[in-house]
């Protein structure tokens, strides 16, 4: 793979064939929360299905904590994030992985995206693009000055040519205070890590464009993408964002025990009747006896 000439370095290159080799050994999945806080329903709903799907095809199913944006995270909330899951039974395979161990993997990418010309410096405030669902090219033929101005640093934006078919606009791959984006270190991550499935919540559908624009300029294929439905009451509306964060206390302040939780999840999805009770274990034995099994809508 290379850009305008520019070849991968080996180290990089090293890493994509690896991640190549894991993605052709079969099913492999990630549920990837953040740790800004206690860990809400919703998340959790997502995790039962991530878990599901991996284990229903026989696959590996990894934890990885997406904790670069370090201001955003709270005390605690990294281990906290673990226990809920083993509490649930979703047990994941080896040990959890930090986005924030890789930051130099992933500057690794920037610097050689940035040297290959794919990248051009943006000195655009969000306020300046309000009016404006995909990025303009406002920055995207000026000088290319990567230093302080204005007491600023710029973002960093990806090139995506203009007959790009997924529509994304120019992405930022590091932000303007310094933190590599979201969109850069997930795909990084997939690659590297071989993920050839994900399962997550509906909410984070809108980042496929961006993501795909990655994976072009990176000439590497994505993983298959499965968009969980966002959770609901009883009567079909979007739970509250205070029910849905106040997560696993409430429930087990009232006295209901992990096959409960995991009955009301499951009921969520409609992969069982509401109010079974069930262990994460006997929901999937139940799920891998059946002729059809549907998680998206």
């Amino acid at each position: 793979m290379h850009r305008q000439g520019l070849e991968l370095p080996d180290h990089l290159r090293r890493l994509l064939d690896q991640g190549n080799a894991l993605r052709s050994g079969g099913y492999r999945g990630r549920f990837a929360p953040s740790p800004t806080g206690v860990m809400h329903l919703g998340n959790l709903r997502t995790a039962l299905a991530s878990w599901l799907e991996a284990r229903r095809n026989g696959g590996v199913w990894l934890l990885r904590i997406d904790d670069l944006d370090t201001p955003r995270n709270s005390p605690g909330a990294k281990a906290s994030i673990q226990r809920d899951l083993q509490w649930l039974g979703l047990d994941w395979d080896g040990p959890a992985i930090f986005q924030s161990h890789y930051r130099g993997r992933y500057y690794a990418w920037l610097s050689w995206l940035r040297r290959a010309g794919a990248l051009f410096p943006c000195r655009c405030s969000r306020r300046m693009l309000l009016d404006h669902p995909i990025y303009p090219g406002t920055c995207r033929m000026g000088q290319k000055r990567w230093g302080w101005q204005d007491k600023r640093l710029p973002s960093w934006r990806l090139r995506v040519p203009d007959d790009d078919p997924h529509g994304s606009g120019d992405v930022v791959l590091r932000r303007a205070d310094g933190f590599v984006a979201y969109q850069l270190a997930t795909v990084i991550d997939e690659l590297c890590f071989g993920i050839s499935d994900v399962v997550r919540g509906e909410d984070l559908r809108a980042s496929l464009p961006a993501q795909f624009s990655v994976y072009a300029a990176l000439v590497q294929q994505p993983p298959r993408f499965l968009h969980v439905p966002l959770l609901r009451d009883q009567h079909g509306q979007k739970l509250s964002k205070r029910k849905a964060s106040a997560g696993l206390a409430p429930l087990q302040d009232a006295g209901l025990d992990a096959a409960a939780v995991t009955g009301q999840l499951a009921a969520s999805l409609s992969l069982v009747a509401p109010g079974a009770r069930l262990t994460a274990r006997e929901l999937l034995q139940d799920l891998t006896h059946r002729s059809t099994y549907v998680l998206d809508s």
